[in-house]
């Protein structure tokens, strides 16, 4: 009997594993209904695909990861990510030496910056740096490292290194999750090292990410909320779903 329900449970994660990722996201209640269990047992399936790095979880359920290109969750809350850049560029004076991650909601920002003068851009982001590599006004920077397919970036101790070479007035950052509680997580070490390394060379750090992350964690704990000085979402500064995090970062845009 044991084996039978082992042998269950292996086939409907395989089965769930396949709508995951063909639909990018799914909901607890409603997949238990489907597969007419109790949603704890279908939270214990959701806790396998957050740990395997298939999938992170978002109230209610959880989102695709796994097999899921760069290219493809840049388009993921693309409206949402759009107003953040426009937020995080008014943060830009000429002049500045700053540092992009290389997450799709900073990449964003890579793709409004123009029309500034004496920029310097350093960046573990592949994609960051093909955007801005010889635009006017910015002078761009990639860290060595090795690559990383899932955010097409650079990673490993040859990234941190480049980032501690520099003294940055801003490092803008993004996070696989955040929680009020845990702090921003990632899904791999390697990412934690990179942006901390920002973080530390930085003298302003701001944390970019849409609400969708809000109150949900990633495999591996990064920064506390308090290393942050600015916290920006798409949300209205003054929206009550933001009061958790006031007392945590100074500042929210």
């Amino acid at each position: 009997m044991a084996l039978t329900g082992t042998l269950d449970a292996e086939s409907r994660r395989t089965a769930i594993a396949k709508e995951l990722l063909k639909h990018g996201a799914l909901q607890l209640n409603e997949t238990a209904q489907v597969w007419n269990v109790h949603e704890m047992t279908i939270r214990r399936d959701f806790d396998t695909f957050v740990t395997s790095g298939l999938a992170r979880r978002v109230r209610g359920g959880i989102v695709a990861l796994g097999g899921d290109s760069f290219t493809l969750r840049k388009h993921q809350n693309g409206g949402a990510k759009q107003r953040i850049a426009e937020k995080m560029l008014s943060l830009i004076m000429p002049g500045a030496a700053i540092a992009l991650d290389s997450s799709t909601t900073v990449h964003a920002l890579a793709e409004s910056l123009s029309g500034l003068t004496g920029v310097s851009v350093v960046t573990n982001g592949l994609s960051a740096f093909q955007t801005l590599h010889g635009r006017e006004g910015i002078r761009t920077y990639l860290t060595g490292g090795e690559r990383e397919e899932e955010n097409i970036s650079l990673v490993g101790s040859l990234a941190v290194l480049s980032v501690q070479q520099f003294t940055l007035d801003i490092c803008f950052l993004s996070s696989m999750s955040l929680d009020t509680t845990f702090g921003t997580s990632e899904l791999t070490l390697e990412q934690v090292a990179v942006k901390k390394a920002m973080v530390e060379a930085s003298q302003l750090s701001v944390l970019a990410v849409d609400s969708s992350k809000f109150e949900t964690r990633a495999r591996f704990r990064s920064l506390p909320l308090s290393g942050f000085d600015v916290l920006i979402t798409e949300l209205d500064p003054n929206d009550e779903h933001l009061d958790a995090y006031r007392e945590q970062v100074p500042t929210i845009i």
